[in-house]
């Protein structure tokens, strides 16, 4: 149910170029109770000074979507130098970074995990 809401949200945006900025979806509502809240946020990057914006929202915890399409249209050596900062940094603060599909990225903090 909740991975369909995300997937529901996902698509919605995915044609879209205008992602809101703050968007939260609230996972798994029993867990939540248990283990806390994580917040899911879907950000796009449009060129390389995006990436301070995006690394905030993962450092203060919540997991992120990220839209790499139009970067990646505009000037792939400025997404790969995009790409490795984010990677280096996330990987630091022993999060993960993992490439969904061609245009999203899943940034998740320390406290969160994707099961592959």
């Amino acid at each position: 149910m909740v991975l369909e809401k995300l997937r529901k949200s996902l698509s919605r945006d995915m044609d879209s170029d205008d992602i809101p900025k703050e968007e939260f979806i609230e996972v798994g509502v029993e867990e939540a109770k248990m283990h806390g809240k994580i917040g899911i946020s879907i950000e796009k990057l449009d060129d390389f000074a995006d990436t301070d914006r995006v690394l905030k929202v993962v450092r203060e915890g919540s997991l992120v979507f990220l839209k790499i399409k139009t970067l990646k249209e505009k000037d792939l050596g400025e997404l790969k130098r995009a790409v490795e900062k984010l990677k280096k940094t996330v990987l630091a603060q022993n999060g993960e970074i993992i490439g969904v599909e061609q245009d999203w990225l899943i940034l998740a903090p320390e406290h969160a995990r994707v099961m592959r």
